[in-house]
């Protein structure tokens, strides 16, 4: 039995996804029993969200008496903040259990997550267990806020990666900047694990597709500007799906233009929106920790234009990389990639070598039997 711990954030994204998509691997592919303890940051309040943070989680016996009824062996943890904190990973060990840590963002120094300041330019200000920068900022938009992730940051940053029996981050890149961050140095010992892609297309319809996509949040560090400017360049139709704070300036700046705003659509629609596109762009300008849009549009038979950003990097030679913000660079190898009726297929095949479930099964298979062996080191 494996028992996944979570706190869903307040806007869903691609960590709900990902923890979805580990229970069915682990399930349908390990033939592990799964089971999870979710705590949701729309419910919890912000009064309670706060007493939270600053205890280091709330109602830990609840994750004990889990494992004891599940009998679960192993606790899979993914965002513990505010609700679950580290007193849920001491309490699932009390309990018997060992521990996986897997971190999907940069969350263990900086408040948001995301190594973004509130300009949507890449920041690794907070250092450690200095997370006033943060503050000052005011990163978790209200000051009461910010204050209560910078204390539990510096507070329990420490004690929540010594709860862990093994540390797992999606990327390379992901945890050298968590050690250029200053996070705890267990960190620079994680485990790499990329995210599993459930749906692979039998064959690629790029090569009969019409236009570009973008599959993000609208958000400054996402750079979906960068993609409307390029594809205006390029001559490309856009369809854009997604939602987030940036909608109305970024509709307003692709008016007039050949450009579509699907908001956030489900999975069906998703994929017959990918089934009748050439290329897909992921224009980030943050340092991202895996780039699971770049992995899907290629699942899905896209040849992909990405940024060279964070573990977008490592993608290199399976898809177009242009520095972040280079808008004529995006426009070059969109237009590429639009006339190679080839590039489809070629993503699809690395898509299957990347992250096909075959491919990431064993590798958390490895994962849970290290952790089965004790705390590392």
């Amino acid at each position: 039995m494996i028992l996944f711990l979570h706190n869903r954030y307040r806007t869903p994204g691609g960590e709900e996804r990902v923890v979805d998509d580990l229970m069915w691997l682990a399930a349908e592919h390990l033939g592990e029993d799964v089971e999870r303890l979710e705590r949701d940051s729309t419910t919890i309040g912000r009064g309670r969200a706060a007493a939270g943070l600053i205890a280091g989680g709330l109602e830990p016996g609840e994750v004990g008496a889990a494992v004891a009824r599940t009998g679960a062996r192993i606790v899979h943890a993914h965002n513990l903040l505010p609700g679950l904190g580290w007193r849920a990973l001491a309490a699932g060990r009390a309990a018997g259990a060992r521990v996986v840590l897997h971190l999907h963002n940069y969350r263990l120094v900086c408040a948001v997550g995301t190594c973004v300041d509130p300009g949507g330019a890449d920041c690794t200000r907070c250092h450690g267990r200095d997370t006033l920068p943060g503050v000052r900022l005011g990163c978790r938009g209200s000051a009461a806020e910010a204050v209560a992730y910078g204390a539990a940051l510096a507070l329990w940053q420490r004690r929540t990666v010594a709860q862990a029996d093994v540390i797992v981050v999606p990327s390379t890149a992901a945890r050298d900047r968590l050690a250029g961050l200053g996070a705890p140095a267990a960190v620079r010992g994680a485990v790499v694990l990329g995210h599993v892609v459930r749906r692979h297309a039998e064959r690629s319809s790029a090569a009969a597709g019409t236009g570009a996509v973008v599959v993000s949040r609208l958000a400054p560090e996402k750079g979906v500007e960068v993609a409307i400017d390029a594809c205006r360049a390029a001559g490309l139709p856009l369809t854009i799906c997604g939602d987030g704070p940036m909608r109305p300036e970024l509709e307003a700046r692709a008016a007039g233009g050949d450009v579509t705003f699907t908001g956030r659509i489900g999975d069906e629609e998703l994929a017959r929106v990918r089934a009748h596109a050439r290329v897909a762009l992921v224009p980030s300008r943050a340092a991202e920790t895996f780039g699971l849009a770049a992995l899907e549009a290629m699942a899905a038979g896209l040849p992909v234009a990405a940024s060279r950003a964070g573990a977008l990097a490592e993608l290199e030679g399976d898809v177009e990389l242009v520095a972040p913000g280079d808008v004529s660079g995006l426009a070059d190898a969109a237009r590429r990639l639009a006339a190679d009726p080839g590039a489809g297929a070629r993503a699809l095949a690395a898509a299957g070598r990347r992250a096909a479930p075959e491919v990431v099964a064993p590798r958390l298979a490895e994962v849970y039997a290290a952790a089965g062996r004790g705390r590392a080191g």
